[in-house]
């Protein structure tokens, strides 16, 4: 374990959805390639996406679904975001989702500044998407928050302080977030790379030692 990986281990009683749902609520859901019920039907209908999210919530008496951390999706093919002509796919998912309805308070998970927000418009992208800037221990870090409503980006500055646990935002629909099922796509940074308002969330397997590096396991933070 790394120097973050252990400081992110050490953080304690962190949510990054709507702090009233106990983590016994929440169920893992199985949205990689080897999922043979995510047909391309599904994948591309977000109102059909959602009421495949919604069943699986009610089979398991659960309230959010969540996964996905070095998940290799079909998701992604429909969009030109993460296939064209030049570079290989990028289907490998490095973040962690947490898949709940629109309008969820969306919860900061530390202590930091806002580092940066912008709305990524195209399909499949973040759409409405936050960046915050922590520093801990001497390390400094970044927290990334996806999928938002437009409304989350209002009344925002950079250098802006929020507190652990500050709700920063709420859950987009499909229509905003990328044409997605709502869900937060939350993802930890150690390094920018000098970018504002948007990192990569979904990586090619060629690249994937680099951002496996770079994008800790959130799961390390939120102990789900």
């Amino acid at each position: 374990m790394n120097q973050l990986e252990t400081i992110l281990q050490n953080q304690k009683n962190i949510k990054v959805v709507d702090a009233s749902i106990d983590y016994t609520l929440y169920a893992p859901i199985n949205l990689s390639a080897s999922n043979t019920h995510l047909i391309p039907e599904v994948l591309k209908d977000a109102e059909a996406f959602e009421q495949y999210i919604e069943n699986h919530l009610a089979k398991n008496k659960a309230k959010v679904a969540y996964g996905g951390y070095l998940e290799t999706r079909n998701l992604y093919k429909r969009s030109t975001v993460f296939n064209d002509t030049v570079t290989e796919e990028r289907n490998i998912h490095i973040g962690l989702d947490l898949w709940i309805k629109a309008g969820t308070a969306v919860l900061a998970a530390l202590d930091g500044t806002i580092h940066s927000f912008q709305n990524n418009t195209a399909l499949g992208d973040y759409g409405p998407t936050l960046i915050l800037k922590h520093q801990i221990e001497g390390v400094t870090f970044y927290t990334l928050y996806g999928h938002l409503s437009l409304e989350s980006l209002n009344d925002k500055s950079i250098g802006q302080t929020v507190k652990k646990g500050d709700c920063i935002a709420t859950l987009g629909a499909p229509q905003i977030n990328g044409d997605y099922a709502p869900h937060l796509h939350f993802q930890i940074i150690l390094d920018m790379e000098e970018k504002k308002g948007d990192y990569p969330g979904v990586c090619s397997s060629k690249d994937l030692s680099f951002y496996k590096s770079n994008c800790p396991d959130p799961n390390f933070l939120l102990k789900i």
